[in-house]
């Protein structure tokens, strides 16, 4: 069975410099390419991604190229950094403009999220890790997606400015690592559920 998972990454740094989010959803990557998922990495600051709750806000959007991207995947994974406790800037932007795509129907007549799996990656020096999170995965599961259980892993640092992801070596924490492990195979797992037993359209169609 073939699946697709993209994976959002709200790094505010553009895909010149390093990112520790990046490092840690290479961990959940591998698992992927193991199972013979195919995966795909969008840093969002490469994008000019317009303020607001919609599909296509046009001048210069490039919000709805993204969006082809999640119709077409299976699994969504969202990343973000820790900013004064919560996730970034970015990531708020993308949740709303994915909650903007939530009134889209498929063919069914459902949200064009439906029959899709969704989990989150953090990191950071700082607490928030499980707020973040929290806030993503029920912003995700509010606008269609299916979250299975145990989808979120992290790494924070010592509180205050220091070495993060990649200069703590994060990819040493057990914890980390097997959340990682544990997110990709849960996810995998629901995926092919729904690939193969789809929501059905009783009771949950869009009026429009």
């Amino acid at each position: 069975m073939s699946l697709n998972a993209l994976f959002l990454n709200g790094s505010l740094k553009t895909s010149e410099e390093p990112s520790n989010t990046e490092g840690l959803m290479d961990e959940v990557i591998k698992h992927f390419d193991r199972e013979g998922i195919k995966s795909e990495c969008i840093r969002l600051a490469d994008y000019t991604i317009k303020y607001g709750i919609s599909d296509d806000l046009g001048d210069g959007d490039k919000w709805p190229l993204i969006l082809e991207k999640i119709k077409k995947a299976d699994i969504l994974i969202i990343g973000t950094p820790i900013w004064i406790g919560e996730k970034s800037s970015i990531t708020t932007l993308a949740m709303e403009r994915i909650y903007g795509g939530s009134s889209l129907t498929n063919e069914k007549g459902q949200c064009i999220y439906y029959n899709k799996v969704a989990g989150v990656v953090v990191t950071g020096n700082e607490d928030g890790a499980k707020h973040a999170a929290s806030s993503i995965l029920y912003g995700l599961t509010h606008s269609g997606f299916v979250i299975p259980p145990n989808v979120d892993t992290y790494w924070v640092g010592e509180a205050g400015p220091g070495a993060s992801y990649i200069e703590a070596e994060g990819y040493k924490n057990n914890f980390t690592i097997q959340h990682a492990k544990t997110m990709a195979y849960n996810l995998i797992h629901f995926a092919k559920l729904l690939k193969e037993n789809p929501i059905p359209a009783e009771g949950n169609l869009i009026e429009t």
